[in-house]
């Protein structure tokens, strides 16, 4: 049985079935990094000996990031906004933007781990660098995935538009609602490995 895409909110569930989708699998994601920050927890609070994260991992660049991250949220809005307000021309703006911001935060990553690789740092040297390179690598690749939807969505996907303007704008409402996710993971993953 196939489940027909709604553009109206479900009488039973308040919301059309792609936010519902969405919100159900945001739940599992949840779970999945609600369990690797419990493990972080487990293994910090256990360890005899637990390394300063600001004295291995560079606080700056990863502030950099979050500032990147943070901007690309309000691009993702914008872009929703104005699909919304008709205008497919900006809306592909801020997609194409939430993109590059993507893309640069991939870039510092990859900065990072490579600097981490050539100083001698790799996650088989202690717990700390385990997780850490675990949870940022887990997170690298939530983004990469939602910089891919944002490509198809700029590119190919934006033919949508011109049939089913309403249905294409609220699928960028559905990839938005989990780049925030992606965006909160991250929020939370600063502050844990870098400054605590």
């Amino acid at each position: 049985m196939q489940i027909p895409f709604t553009v109206e909110a479900r009488p039973d569930t308040g919301l059309n079935n792609a936010k519902l989708g969405i919100w159900l699998f945001l739940a599992s994601e949840v779970m999945l990094f609600g369990a690797l920050f419990s493990s972080y927890i487990l293994l910090r609070v256990n360890a005899d000996v637990w390394p300063k994260g600001h004295e291995i991992l560079s606080v700056p660049v990863a502030a950099f990031n979050t500032v990147v991250l943070i901007s690309s949220s309000v691009t993702v809005i914008m872009a929703w906004a104005s699909l919304k307000m008709g205008s497919l021309s900006k809306g592909r703006m801020y997609l194409l933007l939430t993109f590059v911001l993507g893309l640069v935060f991939m870039c510092v990553k990859a900065y990072e781990y490579n600097h981490k690789f050539h100083t001698g740092l790799f996650p088989s040297e202690s717990t700390f660098l385990a997780i850490y390179f675990t949870l940022t690598g887990l997170h690298g690749l939530h983004v990469l995935g939602g910089m891919i939807v944002f490509a198809y969505f700029w590119g190919p996907g934006s033919k949508m538009w011109h049939s089913e303007p309403e249905h294409f704008t609220n699928r960028i409402e559905v990839a938005g609602v989990y780049w925030h996710f992606v965006d909160l993971v991250w929020i939370f993953l600063f502050p844990v490995l870098y400054l605590l």
